[in-house]
Formats: structure tokens, sequence, C-alpha cells
């Protein structure tokens, strides 16, 4: 197979793939106005609180006439749906703005974030599986996997909280939440400042799925016939852990970053939420919390939009990585 129908093969599974992204991101949207219509609470009723007991009927009757609440389900789905067809997303009933002017204030902040914790992760997982690998059996080796276990076993929410503890309250060395100081200007010093805490908990929590892959991985390796008879002829080890081992072993290791982007999601919200980062994440908890469905849904669109994405670029690398993988083209 030459190189450009190997492309061509892979950029139609790439548009394959894509064509399907549509019609599962409206089943997506209309499953959660379903969910939304089948939940017990009032989004009028959220919205005017204890307020309620003394507001005028009217007005109330007026907001729900406005809102929609009371309409059937497929209604309010298609009107939503043909607002967004058009451009219009929306206004966010919690945050009194328009949903497209949240999304552009908060995008930039969670791709910071979730780049940022990626990008460690993979260093994180890269270097510590490496080297339990290499040391396999020792006390290193012991106690690296020994502490990633017990990570994959604890909340990311907890890591958190803990981290706010230890580091913001006890020891006073970073800020515990938010972009900013109190007062402070928006600059790259603070925005600095206050990414690492939170950067570092959602990088850890995510770390070690990757050193133990690595670890497995780079030890299947290091048994292969090649490696062991690039050792036997002298060649020194450095060049045969990073040239022959960690080569071979990193094909399988692309497959599992496709994997780890819902996971990174699902970790982004909470970390959003327990250091007060100003992004997507943080926002579709609070629109879920306030029952804002326009922002809820734009949100989710764009998690699950995120998720099928990274998947997506994972299997494209592997398939360029890899000429033996074969593509649905």
């Amino acid at each position: 197979m030459t190189p450009h129908t190997r492309y061509r093969d892979i950029a139609r599974m790439a548009l394959r793939r894509l064509w399907f992204v549509v019609p599962l991101l409206v089943v997506v949207s209309f499953a959660q106005f379903a969910l939304a219509k089948l939940s017990p609470f009032d989004p009028v009723e959220r919205y005017f609180g204890v307020r309620i007991i003394g507001a005028d009927p009217a007005r109330v009757a007026q907001i729900r006439e406005n809102w929609g609440v009371d309409e059937p389900l497929l209604s309010q789905w298609w009107a939503w749906l043909g607002n967004v067809v058009s451009g219009d997303l929306g206004d966010s009933l919690f945050l009194h703005q328009p949903v497209a002017q949240v999304l552009g204030e908060r995008l930039a902040w969670s791709a910071l974030l979730a780049g940022t914790a990626f990008v460690a992760a993979l260093l994180l997982g890269l270097v510590l599986g490496t080297l339990s690998a290499w040391l396999q059996g020792t006390w290193t080796d012991r106690v690296i996997t020994g502490t990633c276990f017990t990570l994959e076993a604890a909340p990311v929410f907890w890591i958190g909280l803990l981290a706010i503890y230890v580091f913001a309250q006890a020891l006073q060395w970073l800020p515990g939440g938010g972009l900013t100081d109190p007062g402070a200007a928006l600059d790259v010093a603070q925005v600095a400042r206050h990414l690492v805490l939170p950067a570092s908990v959602l990088a850890i929590s995510q770390a070690p799925w990757f050193v133990l892959f690595v670890r497995q991985a780079l030890i299947e390796s290091l048994s292969q016939s090649h490696v062991i008879g690039a050792r036997s002829r002298g060649v020194p080890d450095r060049v045969v852990l990073l040239g022959h081992a960690l080569r071979t072993s990193l094909l399988p290791f692309l497959s599992l970053l496709g994997t780890r982007v819902a996971e990174l999601v699902s970790g982004a919200l909470l970390v959003e939420v327990v250091f007060s980062w100003p992004g997507i994440a943080s926002a579709t908890v609070q629109a879920g919390l306030n029952l804002d469905l326009a922002l809820l849904a734009a949100c989710t669109l764009i998690l699950t939009t995120t998720v099928l994405m990274g998947n997506l670029l994972a299997d494209i690398l592997y398939a360029l990585a890899d000429p033996r993988v074969a593509v649905d083209g």
C-alpha cells in the first residue's frame, strides 16, 4: 500500500466518523431535555427561590410561559434545536448572559487547565513509567506502582481538597482557588500562580493510568528478542531503553490517550468546582444545579464533542504511527 493510499484511507475513516458526530449530538441533546423534563425540580421555582412564596402569581405564570416550561418535551427540544441551527444558543437564566458569551469567556480557561494537566500527566506517565519498568522489582518500582494504585482509588475532589488544605491553608504557598487574587489585575503571573494547584491535581488524578500502562508495555518490550539482542551486543542501556524498548511500547500508548479524554473531562468538572476555576466544566455543574437548560445543553454538547474528537485524534495518530493497523476505509 502506497503512502498516498494510506492517507486517503485514514481521511475516509475520519470523515466517516465525523458524519456520526452530528446525529450523536442530536441524540445527546434530546436525552438531556428528556431527563430535565423527568426531573422533579422546577426551573422557575429554582429561579425565584424562597421569593416565590410572596411572588405575584401573574408574574410567575408569565415567566413560565416565556420560558416554555410547561410545553411538551418535543416542542421544547425542537424549539431549542431550531434556535441552535440558526446560531442562537439562548440565554443563561442563572448567569443572565447569552450562552454564546458565557462559552466565549470560559472556553479558553478550560482549555488552558485541561491542556496543561494533560501534558503534565503524559510527562509523568512517560518518566515514572519508564523508571518503574527499568527498575522492576526494586523499592523504587514498588513505591511508584503503590502510589499509582492509591491515586487511582482516590476521588479527584478529595485530592483537590487535600491539596488546598496542605498548600493553600497550612503552608500558604499557593492560592486555593480562583483566577487571580482579590482585587488583583488579570495578568500572566496571577493566572500561572493560580493554575498550579488545579492543573497539578488534575494531572495527578490522570497520571497513574499512564504510568502503569507505560510500565507494563515497557516491561513487555524489554523481553522481546530485538531488545535482548541489542543488550547482548553491548549496546548502552540508555540506547536500548530509549531507542529500542520505549519506541515500540509507545504505539499502544496512543490508543490510551483517546480513552483518557473522557476521564479528563469528568475530572475537570470536579477540579474546576473545587478550585472555583471559571471554565466550561464549572459552568456545566452550575447550570445543572440551577436547571439552566440552555447553558447546560451547550456545555454538554461541547464536552461530548471534546470526547469524540479526542478518540478520533488518537485513532488517527495510531493509524499514522503504525501502518499495520487496518482502517475502515
